[in-house]
């Protein structure tokens, strides 16, 4: 696969917001498309944005290369579906050499694990050691109703054929009240035979979908609570990078995370920017404030523009997010989708 030319320049001083934390995560969405439209994250008939708006591959690499050079040591691919990207295992490509230089620690992706059984061998080439899979249901009927266009034994080869390569899997389950919250056991009995961790999420407030998700939320609490009469759940400090808290079900040994932007939130922590496929730079997933890091980076072959612009935003990371789901607030916290962000 072809490697594209390093844009790295000299490290130096590493990413700090102003309450101190070092920013040493970036999660890269290389494409706003998905080839399913789950009812929680997507209206089912979606606007996409147009490809002159779209970072090219090129574009994807050399600012990734950039945060590398400036203190991020784990990189996670988002896309919408990230596998859907044409050319995708070319940027992967590349990106590796970061991982073969200790540059960077990890380099990984959330997937809908649609196109895995394409793209496994390839990733674990690749250096990608870990992924996660968004997989709400184990029943072919919600699963079909959950995610519009989903092919559910597709995703179930796709989860096969990585663990199959070596890749350790987390699969991550948004928690939808009366959706899939009878078959959360099942779920864990699932991963756990596996050796696969499981992450349960409650349902982020962003962009207009088809319906109120008021009638879907179900607040993780709720979800320990009717897991504890089923399982010994242990704390654990167990740690990815990223948000989720950790416990250890006794009966397994395995691992079950919790995600919770609602009812208890993880900002004090947090280590993480999101950048879109456009260039446009969150430095919260749950706040509007944004830089636009396509236009430094195009408009000069050197990366002085886009640090700088990174520097300013960073100087701007709030303390934390301001989500809220409830009646009196039925319009969503933040207007843009969460496939445009980056999972």
């Amino acid at each position: 696969m072809m490697q594209f030319e390093d844009a790295s320049t000299p490290q130096t001083a590493p990413l700090v917001d102003p309450f101190g934390r070092h920013i040493d995560y970036l999660r890269l969405s290389v494409t706003d498309r998905c080839d399913f439209r789950c009812v929680y994250c997507m209206a089912e008939n979606m606007h996409f944005l147009p490809k002159a708006e779209i970072l090219t591959l090129e574009e994807l690499d050399r600012l990734s290369t950039v945060f590398i050079d400036h203190g991020v040591r784990r990189l996670r691919l988002t896309g919408g579906e990230p596998l859907v990207r044409r050319g995708i295992m070319t940027l992967i490509s590349s990106l590796s050499r970061h991982l073969e230089s200790g540059a960077l620690d990890e380099l990984t992706l959330t997937t809908n694990g649609s196109q895995l059984s394409r793209f496994a061998a390839d990733l674990s080439a690749c250096g990608v050691r870990r992924i996660n899979v968004s997989l709400d249901t184990l029943r072919e009927d919600r699963f079909r109703a959950i995610t519009r266009w989903g092919r559910f034994e597709q995703v179930l080869d796709g989860i096969e054929s990585a663990l199959a390569h070596g890749i350790k899997i987390k699969l991550n389950v948004v928690a939808l009240k009366g959706v899939n919250d009878d078959e959360y056991d099942e779920m864990i009995r699932f991963c756990h035979e596996r050796g696969m961790d499981i992450t349960f999420i409650e349902t982020m407030p962003m962009g207009e979908i088809d319906f109120d998700r008021t009638d879907m939320y179900l607040p993780l609490s709720d979800v320990r609570k009717a897991l504890q009469g089923s399982w010994t759940l242990s704390p654990s400090h167990h740690k990815t990078g990223g948000p989720a808290s950790y416990v250890t079900v006794e009966e397994t040994g395995g691992r079950i995370g919790f995600i919770t932007p609602l009812t208890h939130n993880f900002c004090e922590s947090c280590n993480r920017v999101r950048i879109t496929c456009t260039g446009t730079l969150f430095m919260c997933l749950g706040q509007e404030d944004a830089a636009d890091l396509r236009k430094p980076l195009r408009q000069s072959e050197g990366n002085e523009l886009v640090i700088n612009a990174i520097r300013q935003a960073i100087d701007r990371k709030p303390k934390g997010h301001d989500f809220v789901i409830d009646r009196k607030n039925n319009r969503p916290s933040i207007g843009r989708h969460m496939s445009v962000t980056g999972g």
